[in-house]
């Protein structure tokens, strides 16, 4: 039995393996976690391996000893047999050795956690279920979960990510791309671990702008997992080929296709067949059944880059009040996106009293359920087109003229083309403000305004003079450093 849990002579070939050879160190670490060795001594001689490498330091046996001796923790005669061991040629399967017994002590140590939380706890059964699947998605990515990062780890991922930026050629996209110039420099991306949320009233083409997001993505090779809990797959699809062919919605839907558009049609079917889109359009979905569903997804298919809700609140919930069930989700949703190191999107319903203001542009407050939510994301986007209140208020203006026996001459003039204002009304890592869009209605698509077509930024808790300057009729304000 304990033979398929560790092996120690193992151990010791891959760590004489290192002493010996430390060029081949770093394949090793991205492999080999601290834990993965069986011997408490094994593991501090490996951690203290760790920190030689990060710090530039040879990883020899003086150096182990000193560092070890140091701290108290140095055993003479474990590296002495570490030294004494046979010299290995293929380190990598001894490595994988280790990788596979390591796996099975954590699902032994899971069986046990599953007995505890099953009978002892007596938990609900899917918040059982929701503690085995991530447990067993942690086993499975081989994740190394600490209660605290030191200083020297902190300060040397810190300085890694810098020279990484500065790579790119101080590139201002950092995360994933929106697909909007501007949009992009306002948020430098979706960062990993980002809870977005995307809200508006009905109609203003927030699952609209999330499916352009979505179809960058795609066109660029990457992953997309959607969770559709209102619209079938089949429409979105629709919609997505509108929007990448610029053949209008209406002749899709009813196949109503000149020659050429057949031919766009087919270009744009063959790079859809070929894309990483997976979408869930399963009504009634549970905030624990999209967590094993995504973990599962996200195991299969790594490439998975940024998942999307549409929309938060028809969710479902175990139950209790509907301000619990929103905050259960909204913390579930950010909680999930850190644990996959991915940004999530979730699109959210705005409250009808945004309508009852002259000014009816969106802002924090008119999140339904805003509490829990506004806490929670990390970037809170609205979707705002003045037209859209335009054209209502004009049919409201045609209906009390008819109700009175009156004439009514319209004066709205429709537009295949409107204004759309994309308004961040919370960044946690950056700037609120404004960016312009134009929304092209018979394609449901979102494109950027002309070139410099008015960024409105705001810095918060900025204690800064600010300089400002005029881009085409907006002001761009930034803080003087």
């Amino acid at each position: 039995m304990e033979e398929n849990l560790y092996n120690i002579n193992v151990e010791r070939s891959v760590l004489n393996s290192i002493v010996f050879e430390p060029s081949q160190f770093e394949d090793i670490e991205a492999k080999l976690k601290v834990d993965d060795f069986y011997l408490p001594a094994h593991q501090e001689i490996y951690k203290d391996m760790i920190e030689l490498h990060r710090n530039s330091r040879p990883i020899d046996e003086e150096f182990i000893k000193k560092h070890l001796n140091a701290k108290k923790r140095f055993d003479e005669m474990v590296m002495l047999d570490i030294l004494s061991s046979n010299p290995i040629s293929n380190t990598l399967a001894y490595v994988n050795e280790i990788k596979d017994k390591a796996v099975k002590r954590h699902l032994l140590t899971l069986t046990t956690e599953i007995k505890k939380v099953t009978m002892e706890e007596d938990l609900p059964s899917a918040e059982v279920i929701d503690i085995v699947e991530k447990k067993l998605y942690e086993i499975t990515q081989a994740n190394e979960n600490v209660d605290f990062k030191d200083a020297p780890t902190m300060t040397h991922d810190t300085l890694e990510y810098i020279k990484e930026m500065k790579a790119r050629g101080n590139s201002i996209l950092i995360g994933v791309d929106t697909g909007f110039a501007e949009l992009n420099k306002m948020t430098t991306g979706f960062g990993k671990g980002d809870l977005i949320i995307l809200a508006a009233r009905p109609a203003m083409g927030k699952t609209s702008l999330a499916l352009n997001m979505v179809l960058n993505l795609m066109v660029k090779g990457k992953g997309v997992a959607f969770f559709s809990l209102e619209m079938p797959a089949e429409q979105l699809m629709l919609r997505l080929l509108s929007a990448h062919t610029s053949i209008n919605l209406q002749s899709l839907r009813t196949g109503n296709l000149n020659d050429e558009e057949w031919s766009r049609l087919n270009g744009s079917l063959e790079m859809m067949n070929s894309s990483k889109l997976f979408v869930d359009d399963g009504a009634g979905v549970t905030i624990n059944q999209l967590r094993s569903k995504l973990r599962k997804l996200k195991s299969q298919h790594p490439e998975i880059e940024m998942a999307v809700i549409d929309y938060l609140q028809i969710m479902n919930t175990a139950g209790r009040d509907r301000q619990a069930e929103v905050s259960e989700i909204s913390r579930g949703l950010k909680l999930l996106a850190r644990e996959l190191e991915m940004p999530i999107m979730a699109l959210s319903q705005l409250n009808r009293g945004v309508e009852s203001r002259a000014d009816k542009r969106p802002m924090l407050s008119d999140i339904r359920e805003s509490g829990a939510i506004e806490q929670d994301a990390d970037i809170i986007m609205f979707v705002y087109r003045d037209d859209v209140y335009l054209y209502k208020e004009e049919k409201e203006r045609e209906k009390a003229a008819k109700a009175e026996g009156k004439e009514f001459t319209s004066t709205y003039i429709e537009k295949d083309e409107e204004e759309a204002e994309i308004i961040i009304g919370k960044q946690r890592n950056g700037p609120t403000g404004h960016v312009k869009l134009m929304f092209q209605k018979k394609l449901t698509r979102f494109v950027d305004a002309p070139a410099f077509g008015g960024v409105e930024i705001s810095f918060e808790n900025v204690q800064a003079t600010e300089a400002k300057m005029d881009v085409g009729n907006e002001t761009i304000s930034q803080p003087v450093i």
